[in-house]
């Protein structure tokens, strides 16, 4: 079964495709928390916060990775399999638990997918990242021909 997009149309906040196909291969761009076009938080990620604090951001980020990939299917198509997730973290300096974070992105994405929805992934610290988002991700996703 594929999931829906929810509803999400991700809308990119510059000149690129959400998402870009080549063969059965589907990249995404780096999507951030946005809710129709708003991000729905900002800022860093602070190590005296607890992580479930950037959950909602991550899980959104993540939806809108996954509907930018399924938007790019053609009829009779569907993700077979999660083949990479990079998860940047807008983190303080002293944040460590970034492969938390991104523990948040593959349980939704496997919510959504089943074992399909787990591949290889990185949790990787940044300085910032776009509108002052918390985080940022980007998926490469196989696709049944």
């Amino acid at each position: 079964m594929q999931p829906s997009n929810e509803g999400n149309n991700p809308i990119p906040q510059g000149k690129y495709l959400p998402a870009s196909r080549f063969g059965n291969i589907i990249y995404t761009a780096g999507m951030t928390p946005r809710r129709n076009g708003e991000l729905i938080q900002s800022g860093k990620v602070v190590a005296a916060e607890p992580v479930s604090t950037y959950y909602a951001a991550v899980r959104q980020a993540a939806a809108n990775a996954l509907a930018a990939a399924i938007n790019a299917l053609t009829e009779g198509e569907e993700l077979t399999q999660i083949l990479s997730l990079t998860v940047y973290v807008n983190a303080e300096e002293t944040f460590q638990s970034h492969s938390s974070l991104a523990n948040a992105a593959s349980e939704y994405l496997s919510e959504q997918l089943g074992e399909a929805g787990i591949g290889s992934r990185a949790a990787v610290g940044v300085s910032s990242l776009p509108g002052n988002a918390p985080v940022e991700i980007q998926l490469v996703a196989g696709v049944s021909l």
